[in-house]
C-alpha cells in the first residue's frame, strides 16, 4: 500500500463524513452507519430522488459539498468507472464498492478500468459488503449487522460477504475490532489489510477467511510484521486454487498442491490455521481476551467425572499437557476438597462444595501452585433462560476461578461443553471478569492449543527470520531427464546415488560383473516417468544370466505398456543395503508460491501414505529437522525397536545442501523428484530421481 493510499485508508476506516451514492442499497447503508452509531455528516448522491433515508440527495458526485473521507458506492457496474474518476479527481478518500458486475463475472477489463480510476484512494471491491469499525463506531455495510466491541478485538477480513455477515451475527460474543468484507480485492487485498491492522492498538488479533492470495511475498512481510508485533492471525482457509504446476508426470502435484502450500505458508510465518468457522471465531475470541498461553501446560477444573475425562481425553491427541499434582501438594488439596474427590489435573471438584466460591477458590489457587501450569479452563454448561435460578452459584464458581488464574497471572477460559449452553449475559460477566467464554470442549482445547503453540512459534521466528520467498518462476515447456542424466547431476551436487553404468544390451553381463552383485537393472527412456510400473525395473539379480534375462523381459513388458517407450539401453546399478527408511524428497517452483520442498515418508506407497511436509524455499536446516521429526516416519527413524537411529541433523544438512544446489540451478532444473531417498545412519542415498528440466521457449 502507497503512503497517499495508507493515509485515504485511514480516512476511510474513520471518517468525518461519508457520501452514500445509488438508491435502495444506499438507503441500507445509510441505517446501518446510523445504527453502528455513525456521528459525522452524511450526504446522498442519486439524480432522481429528493432524499435516501431521509438525508438530502445532490443530483452528481460534482454537487458534493467537498470531497468525502469516505464513499459507499452501489450503482449499476456501467457507472461506476465514472463516478471513481470523478471521486478520485475531487481528492475523495475511499471507497466501498458495492457494485458487482466485474471480474467475478470474467469481465476482467472493466475490472482494470475500475483500478485505474481509483487512483490513490482506498477501494474496497468492488462485488463485497462493506466495511465495519466497531471501535469509533462507523459503518460502511450493505445489510443489517450485528457484532459488539468492548474497545478491542478481531479484526476480521474475509472474501465472503455473507460469511462476514454470519460473524457479525454469531452468537459468540466474539470482541470486534474491524470487518471488511474483501470482495473482489481489485485494489485492497487482504495482504494490504494485515499490513494496516497490525499497527493499529485496538486489534488484538487478525481472523482472515481466504479463498485465495493475490501476492504471496507481500503476504508474508505483512504476516511476519504482525507476528512481530505480537498479533497473532487466523486463518481459515477455504476452497481449491488452481495453482499451477505444468508437470503432471511426478507425484508432487497430489503430494503437494494449492492447500499444502498455504499451509507452509502459513507455518513459515506464524499464522494460525484452522479448518471450521466455528474454531476461527473461538480462537480470536481466545486470543482477543486473555491472549496466548506461554506453553501448553494445562490446569483443568469441572464439577463432572465425565467432564474431567473428556478433557484428558482430547488434550492427549492435540499435545496438551495436564501436568499431575506433586505428592506433597496432595495433603493440602485433600484438606480443602469434599471426601469423595480424588486429587487429580483435570480435578472434579465435585459437588458438595460446588457454587461456593469461598470454598472453590483455594481449590483452584492450589492447583495452579501445584502443576505449573501456562493456562487454566473450568467446564461450564449454564441454564437455558427460564431456569436460572441456580446462575448465582455457577457465577460464584466462575468469579473464584476467574481470581485465582488472574493472581497467577494465567490465560483462563471457562467453557461449555455444548456451544449453546453459555447465554449471552453470561459471556459478557465472563469477558468483564478476564476470562474467555468458550464454547464447547474441542473448540477450546484447540484454541488454546494453537495458542500456544503461536506464542513459541513467534519466539523461534523471532530468534531468526526467515529468508524472502524465493520469486515464483513462470511454467514453461519442461523435458525429463533420462534417470542416469538426473543422478549424474545429483551426484554432481553432492547428493550419493548408487554406483552404476548404462550400456547397451550386448554389454549387461559385463557391466553387472564389473559392478558387482546383486544388482538393480532399469530400462532408460525419456517416456518412462514411472518404471516400476511400466514393468522397467528388476531388483537383487545375482549373476549375469539373470540380467539378460531380466532385460529380455522388460523389453516385453514395456512394449505392452508403451511401444514408443522400449529402448535398448539399461543403467545397471548396485544394489543398495536395506536402508532405516525411506523417503521422497521433490522440488519444485510453484508459479504463485515460489520454489517449494516436499520431504515425505517415500516407497512404492508415497500417495497411499500421504505422510508428507511441505516447506516454501529458502528454509534452513533447522526448518527441514523440524519438517523430518513431524515425519511418521521419524519414528523408523528414530531407533524404532532397536534398529539404528539416524543422525538427522547430519541429514537434514544434506537435503538442505540439494535445496541450496535447487534453488542456484531452478531456472534450469525445474523439478526433481526422488524417490526413494534411502537414508541410512549418517547418510542419504538417491535410489531412484526423476528430474525435469525447463526447455528454453
Amino acid at each position: 500500500m502507497t503512503p497517499e493510499r495508507r493515509e485515504n485508508f485511514q480516512r476511510l476506516l474513520r471518517p468525518r463524513h461519508i457520501a452514500f451514492v445509488g438508491g435502495r442499497d444506499a438507503t441500507i447503508a445509510i441505517n446501518e452507519a446510523r445504527r453502528r452509531g455513525f456521528q459525522g455528516q452524511m450526504w446522498a448522491v442519486n439524480p432522481k430522488r429528493a432524499e435516501l433515508a431521509g438525508v438530502p440527495c445532490v443530483a452528481s458526485i460534482g454537487d458534493l459539498p467537498q470531497a468525502p473521507d469516505a464513499v459507499y458506492l452501489a450503482i449499476p457496474a456501467q457507472g461506476v468507472v465514472a463516478a471513481l474518476r470523478s471521486l478520485a479527481q475531487m481528492g475523495a478518500g475511499g471507497v466501498v464498492c458495492f457494485s458487482a458486475g466485474f471480474k467475478e463475472t470474467g469481465d476482467v477489463l472493466a475490472e482494470q478500468a475500475l483500478i485505474n480510476a481509483t487512483g490513490d484512494m482506498a477501494l474496497i471491491g468492488p462485488n463485497c459488503y462493506g466495511l465495519i469499525n466497531y471501535i469509533d463506531n462507523t459503518a460502511l455495510w450493505s445489510f443489517e449487522h450485528g457484532g459488539w466491541s468492548p474497545g478491542y478485538g478481531a479484526a476480521i477480513i474475509t472474501q465472503s460477504g455473507m460469511f462476514s455477515s454470519d460473524i457479525t451475527m454469531s452468537q459468540r460474543s466474539l470482541p470486534m475490532a474491524y470487518m471488511v468484507s474483501a470482495g473482489n480485492q481489485a485494489v485492497l487485498g487482504q495482504e494490504d489489510f494485515l499490513d494496516a491492522f497490525a499497527d493499529d492498538p485496538a486489534v488484538r488479533a487478525i481472523g482472515l477467511h481466504i479463498e485465495g492470495l493475490q501476492d504471496i511475498p507481500r503476504f508474508e512481510r505483512a504476516a511476519l510484521k504482525a507476528l512481530s508485533k505480537g498479533i497473532p492471525v487466523v486463518a481459515l482457509k477455504t476452497g481449491s486454487s488452481e495453482i499451477g504446476s505444468a508437470l503432471t508426470v511426478s507425484h508432487t502435484g497430489s503430494l503437494s498442491g494449492a492447500t499444502e502450500l498455504y499451509e507452509a505458508l502459513f507455518a513459515r510465518t506464524g499464522v494460525i490455521s484452522v479448518t471450521n468457522p466455528s474454531q476461527f471465531l473461538e480462537t480470536l475470541k481466545y486470543l482477543c481476551v486473555v491472549g496466548a498461553p506461554r506453553g501448553p501446560r494445562l490446569a483443568g477444573f469441572t464439577c463432572s467425572g465425565g467432564g474431567a475425562t473428556m478433557l484428558a481425553d482430547y488434550a492427549e491427541k492435540i499435545g496438551l499437557e495436564f501436568p499431575a499434582v506433586g505428592p506433597a501438594q496432595v495433603p493440602d488439596l485433600k484438606a480443602l476438597l469434599p471426601e469423595i474427590a480424588t486429587v487429580s489435573n483435570p480435578l472434579d471438584y465435585t459437588t458438595p462444595i460446588w457454587g461456593q466460591g469461598a470454598r472453590t477458590y483455594p481449590v483452584f489457587a492450589k492447583v495452579l501452585d501445584a502443576v505449573g501450569a501456562d493456562s487454566a479452563v473450568l467446564v461450564q454448561d449454564y441454564p437455558a433462560a427460564g431456569l436460572d435460578a441456580s446462575k448465582e452459584y455457577y457465577q460464584q464458581d466462575a468469579a473464584a476461578f476467574a481470581r485465582a488464574a488472574k493472581e497467577k497471572g494465567l490465560p483462563a477460559a471457562i467453557c461449555a461443553t455444548l456451544p449453546e449452553n453459555m447465554d449471552a449475559e453470561t459471556r459478557e460477566f465472563l469477558i468483564a471478569e478476564g476470562v474467555a467464554p468458550m464454547q464447547g470442549i474441542h473448540e477450546t482445547l484447540n484454541a488454546i492449543g494453537q495458542a500456544a503453540n503461536w506464542a513459541q512459534t513467534r519466539v523461534r521466528i523471532a530468534s531468526g527470520l526467515p529468508a524472502p520467498l524465493l520469486p515464483a518462476k513462470p511454467s514453461g515447456a519442461l523435458e525429463m531427464l533420462t534417470e542416469d542424466a538426473g543422478k549424474s547431476w545429483l551426484s554432481r551436487i553432492g547428493v550419493p546415488v548408487p554406483n552404476g553404468n548404462v550400456v547397451p544390451a550386448a554389454h549387461l553381463g559385463r557391466a553387472a560383473t564389473d559392478i558387482g552383485f546383486p544388482v538393480a537393472l532399469k530400462m532408460m527412456s525419456p517416456l518412462l516417468a514411472h518404471k516400476t510400473e511400466a514393468g522397467a525395473v528388476a531388483l537383487n539379480l545375482d549373476d549375469s544370466g539373470a540380467v539378460c534375462k531380466a532385460a529380455a523381459r522388460m523389453r516385453r513388458q514395456v512394449a505392452e505398456h508403451d511401444p514408443e517407450a522400449v529402448t535398448d539401453i539399461f543403467l545397471v546399478e548396485a544394489m543398495s543395503p536395506p536402508p532405516l527408511a525411506e523417503l521422497i524428497v521433490t522440488l519444485r517452483s510453484d508459479p504463485q508460491f515460489g520454489a517449494a520442498l516436499v520431504v515425505g515418508s517415500g516407497g512404492i506407497l508415497v500417495e497411499l501414505v500421504g505422510d508428507t511436509v511441505t516447506l516454501l524455499l529458502p528454509s534452513t536446516r533447522d526448518d527441514i529437522l523440524r519438517a523430518l521429526q513431524g515425519l511418521r516416519a521419524a519414528r523408523l527413524l528414530g531407533g524404532y525397536r532397536g534398529r539404528p537411529k539416524a543422525e538427522l541433523p547430519k541429514i537434514a544438512d544434506q537435503i538442505h545442501t540439494l535445496c541450496q544446489a535447487y534453488q542456484k540451478e531452478r531456472r534450469i532444473m525445474a523439478e526433481i523428484e526422488i524417490n526413494p531417498l534411502f537414508v541410512y545412519e549418517d547418510y542419504i542415498c538417491a535410489v531412484d530421481a526423476l528430474l525435469h528440466r525447463s526447455v528454453a521457449p
